[in-house]
């Protein structure tokens, strides 16, 4: 990758996304674009297609993920790998 490529990192806020934010932060890269959830659903397919095809990214960091407590997890198994694939 350039140092100048327009990179998305979806799930810059967490612990995964927030890690390889500030990587490629440290790494000299400039042009690094992110969204909150409040921002863009990633579950709302035509706000993803309107978000790419405005941003066009020449490259896409995937670290979002719905989460949740040990318990929310163990109740709702199917809800999050739902949501998170």
């Amino acid at each position: 990758m350039e140092k100048s490529s327009k990179i998305y990192v979806a799930g810059h806020g967490g612990l995964v996304g927030s890690a390889i934010w500030n990587n490629l932060i440290q790494k000299g890269y400039t042009h690094l674009i992110s969204r909150t959830h409040k921002e863009l659903d990633l579950m709302d397919g035509v706000a993803v297609a309107r978000f790419f095809a405005e941003e066009q990214p020449e490259y896409v960091f995937l670290a979002a993920a719905h989460v949740g407590g040990i318990v929310a997890n163990n109740t709702y198994r199917a809800d999050f790998i739902y949501r998170n694939l």
